[in-house]
């Protein structure tokens, strides 16, 4: 159970009385986005007011921080019902603050699942823009309606003022709706970024399955099968949490394979990676390598009626080909990923293909002529 919020609680006042932008960003890589955002936003505009439900990055970069959204946030229907009573207060004080101070924008970082249904509130408070009040509702990083419920995207266009969007073809994926979309660059890509992985030919191997508790217990296994398969070099595996870390040691993994937290940046010859944010990473550093995903079946077949993409890897998405090839589900086996890793560190061809599939996605992904997102967003508030 979360207990991060005592119930009942209230967010605090605005730091001078007034705010002129509430940023609502609810997972680790959201406040690091908007953080980003923000840094660049304040150095624009000094005078700007910035609250945010965030994180400890948002408060870095100088956002009044009113709750840590990041310490709260959860995945899966079971942990939200779990905890139901806390996001129904959380939701509810929100839009309290919200109606009381009125920002005169609220910027919603992705995590749609709790920005979307608050978008929604305030329209039908009649507090938003399109609403009937004065509130402009901006988002920034859509939610992926290209993979599935792509519904959504109307009931957006009802509510929202403008998105920004960090791929380039997702302003098309919008074109049937009167919703302002910019494509604004990716984050990876931002200045001052620092990647957490590079490439360099005799690094170890990575082995990164990812961030879910219940995904890393079925995937870790098949790395380090993979792994072993192929048993020429040292890997490293990069946890992001204790939780995850747990989860690892688990699996008993040998004594050639090293665990390092999050922020370690690591040099690595190839990677076997899961289909998540750290594949771009990956794929952006020209690290070659494949992706093997294994869900819960009943959860995969349901995935497979619901999610009309071709491929699960975004780079691969894409550059519309197999930059990381793809094994999933009884196709990803031991000798397969083996056989992965033996081409990825014994094949020049490979590695030449890998790098130049890199250079074209980041050309794809880089800043655009009309500015970045925090540019959009100094637009947006006039």
């Amino acid at each position: 159970m979360i207990e991060a919020l005592k119930l009942p609680f209230r967010l605090p006042p605005p730091a001078g009385g007034r705010v002129d932008l509430l940023i609502l960003a609810g997972e680790h890589s959201g406040d690091q986005h908007a953080a980003t955002m923000v840094k660049e936003l304040r150095a624009k505009q000094p005078g700007l007011a910035i609250a945010a439900l965030g994180g400890p990055e948002l408060a870095k970069e100088g956002a009044q921080l009113l709750h840590d959204l990041t310490a709260s946030s959860v995945v899966g229907l079971v942990e939200v019902l779990k905890n139901y009573s806390f996001f129904k207060a959380l939701f509810n004080e929100t839009l309290r603050w919200i109606e009381e101070f009125k920002p005169r924008a609220v910027c919603f970082v992705d995590y749609p699942g709790l920005n979307l249904r608050i978008a929604k509130a305030l329209f039908e408070r009649g507090l938003s823009v399109k609403g009937g009040g004065a509130i402009r509702l901006l988002y920034y990083i859509s939610p992926q309606i290209w993979a599935w419920k792509g519904g959504r995207r109307f009931t957006m266009a009802k509510h929202l003022d403008a998105l920004a969007v960090i791929f380039p073809f997702e302003v098309a994926c919008y074109a049937d709706t009167s919703l302002p979309v910019e494509f604004v660059g990716h984050p990876f890509l931002a200045e001052g970024h620092e990647p957490p992985v590079c490439y360099d030919p005799n690094g170890p191997i990575l082995l990164l399955p990812g961030s879910r508790k219940q995904a890393v217990g079925r995937i870790f296994p098949l790395l380090l099968a993979g792994h072993a398969a192929y048993g020429k070099r040292d890997a490293v595996v990069i946890y992001p949490s204790e939780d995850i870390l747990g989860v690892l040691r688990a699996a008993n993994p040998p004594a050639n394979v090293r665990l390092v937290p999050t922020g370690t940046q690591i040099a690595a010859s190839a990677v076997l990676t899961s289909s998540g944010t750290m594949s771009m990473h990956c794929a952006l550093a020209a690290i070659p390598g494949a992706i093997a995903y294994r869900a819960n079946p009943l959860t995969y077949l349901l995935g497979r009626l619901l999610v009309k993409i071709e491929y699960l890897g975004i780079a691969n998405l894409l550059l519309k080909e197999p930059m990381y090839p793809e094994y999933i589900q009884g196709a990803a086996s031991a000798k397969a990923l083996g056989r992965e890793l033996g081409d990825c560190l014994g094949n020049i061809d490979r590695l030449i293909g890998t790098q130049s599939q890199a250079e074209r996605l980041r050309a794809s992904l880089r800043r655009p002529a009309n500015g970045t997102v925090a540019d959009w967003v100094a637009r947006q508030l006039g």
